[in-house]
C-alpha cells in the first residue's frame, strides 16, 4: 500500500485516478474549487498557487507519492488568462517538483500530447515540441520545469476521455450526452488523436510509479484516429445514431483557439515497459461503455452528491 497525494482530484482524470485506486492505496485527494462530500477517500481543500500551501501538504499528509492532475486545461480560456495558466500550469508543478525534492517524495506529472505542433505527426518522446496557443506553451513549459527540478519524475503525455463529475469534461461525454438527446454534433475528420479511458490511464500510470520509471513517457493508445472517427465510435457502441455527427474540418469550426490536427503519439517506449502495445481503441471504448452499464456516471456525481 502506498501513500498517494492526488492533486485536481475533482478534475476527470484525478477523480478517476482516485475512485480506481483508494481501495488498493492510502490516496488522499487535493481539491480547489468542488468539494467532494461524497467521496469514498478523503480530500482537503487546497490553493496550491497560495504561498506555503505545497510546503504544508507534504508536510502534513507526508506522501510517498504525488500524481499531479491539477492544471488549468479549457484551451479557450488559457488563452484569454495567460497569467493564471502560467501560474497553474508551469509555476505550481515547479514549487511541486522542489517540495518532493526535499522530502524525498516521488512524482507523477501529467503533461498533453499538444506540446506538437500537430503538423506531421507520429511523434515519439525524442522528438522536438512546438506547442501551439498558450494551453500547450504552458503545458510544456511546466514538464520542463519539473525534469528541471526533479530528473526523476515521471511525465507523461497524455489524452484521455472518461465520465466526469459535471457530465462535461470529456469528447465521448460530449458526443454520448448530445447524441442520447438527437442534438446534431460537428467531428472533425483532420483532427487526430489517441486517446485512452481514464480508468485505463489511471492504471498504466500506477503500473508505472510502481516500477520507479522517470523522464517522459507517451501514456496514450496504441490506436489513433480522428476526432470525427472517434464520435461514430461513441454512437456506434451506445447504439446511437451516428448520422447526427456533421464531419467538418477544424478550420472551419470557429474555435478560438488553434489547435494541432495531427497528435498521432508514438508510445512504443511504453510498450516496452508494459510489455505489450497500450490498449486500442475498441477496448478503451469497451471499458466507457461497461462502465456506463455499471452505473458508474452515477457513481462519479454521488462523489458530488450531484444528481445525473
Amino acid at each position: 500500500m502506498t501513500r498517494i497525494l492526488v492533486t485536481g482530484a475533482s478534475g476527470l482524470l484525478g477523480l478517476n485516478f482516485c475512485l480506481k485506486h483508494y481501495r488498493q492505496h492510502d490516496l488522499i485527494g487535493v481539491v480547489k474549487d468542488h468539494l467532494l462530500p461524497g467521496a469514498p477517500f478523503p480530500f482537503q481543500k487546497a490553493d496550491l498557487s497560495s504561498p506555503g500551501e505545497i510546503e504544508r501538504l507534504i508536510d502534513q499528509v507526508e506522501p510517498e507519492l504525488v500524481v499531479n492532475c491539477a492544471a488549468m486545461a479549457n484551451v479557450d480560456n488559457c488563452e484569454s488568462q495567460p497569467e493564471q495558466t502560467w501560474q497553474i500550469n508551469v509555476e505550481f508543478p515547479r514549487q511541486l517538483a522542489k517540495t518532493c525534492v526535499k522530502h524525498g517524495v516521488k512524482l507523477v506529472h501529467l503533461s498533453t500530447d499538444a506540446v506538437f505542433d500537430g503538423l506531421r505527426g507520429n511523434y515519439t518522446e525524442t522528438d522536438e515540441p512546438n506547442p501551439r496557443g498558450v494551453y500547450a506553451s504552458t503545458k510544456l513549459a511546466g514538464e520542463r520545469a519539473v525534469l528541471e527540478a526533479l530528473p526523476k519524475a515521471l511525465v507523461a503525455r497524455v489524452n484521455f476521455y472518461g465520465w466526469s463529475l459535471f457530465g462535461t469534461r470529456s469528447l465521448a461525454e460530449f458526443f454520448y450526452y448530445n447524441l442520447s438527446d438527437r442534438k446534431p454534433v460537428n467531428g472533425f475528420t483532420d483532427v487526430f488523436f489517441c486517446p485512452l479511458e481514464t480508468t485505463i490511464l489511471s492504471d498504466i500510470l500506477m503500473h508505472l510509479a510502481n516500477k520507479g520509471l522517470s523522464g517522459l513517457y507517451h501514456v496514450v493508445s496504441s490506436e489513433c484516429l480522428s476526432k470525427y472517427e472517434f464520435g461514430r465510435s461513441v454512437a456506434e457502441r451506445f447504439g446511437l445514431d451516428s448520422t447526427l455527427i456533421q464531419p467538418i474540418s477544424v478550420r472551419d469550426s470557429g474555435l478560438r483557439a488553434v489547435r494541432s490536427p495531427d497528435l498521432r503519439l508514438r508510445s512504443d517506449k511504453l510498450a516496452a515497459v508494459l510489455g505489450e502495445q497500450s490498449p486500442d481503441q475498441a477496448e478503451s471504448m469497451d471499458r466507457f461503455y461497461s462502465l456506463y452499464q455499471a452505473g458508474y456516471p452515477q457513481q462519479v456525481r454521488d462523489v458530488a452528491r450531484l444528481p445525473l
